[in-house]
This record gives structure tokens, sequence and C-alpha cells, in this order.
């Protein structure tokens, strides 16, 4: 093919180059940061390195949860109405 019949599809054409591209940071300059958000450093956990998940999952009292999750979903506030029952 020639180089001239290349050129006329608007398509295939290798002519379209984004010039001047512009960054999310250009367009929202006051965007919140979120990298923060993927640290996972042990100073940022709370409970702390000898605090052990598994074992204190089956400490809870599951009766006690559903009776909480029940009164939330039922129990209308003025700030949030219930969504069941």
């Amino acid at each position: 093919m020639s180089e001239n019949s290349t050129s006329k599809c608007p398509v295939m054409s290798s002519s379209h180059t984004a010039v001047g591209v512009t960054a999310n940071q250009h367009w929202w300059p006051n965007q919140l940061n979120l990298r923060i958000l993927r640290q996972n450093v042990p100073q940022a956990d709370p409970m702390g390195e000898s605090f052990n998940y598994a074992e204190e999952f089956k400490t809870l009292d599951f009766d006690a949860l559903a009776a909480d999750v029940d009164a939330i979903m039922t129990d209308s506030q003025d700030w949030w109405p219930a969504d069941y029952g």
C-alpha cells in the first residue's frame, strides 16, 4: 500500500495522537490522596502484633450480635429509618 492510501483512513491512521493530555490531577487538583490507605505497617495496627484475630473471633457472642443487627434493622431512629420490619 502506498502512504497516501493508508493516511485516508481516519480510524487506522497513526496521525491521531493526543496533544496536551491532562491527568486527573489537572482536572481535580484538590483531590484526596488515598495512597496512605495502601499502607500496611505494624505501627498502623491498633491491636498490636500479638493480637490473634482468629482467637478473638471465636469469643464473639453470635446471639447478641444477631440481636443487635435485628434491632438496627427494625428500630427506626429520627436520623435513620429502619429498612426492615
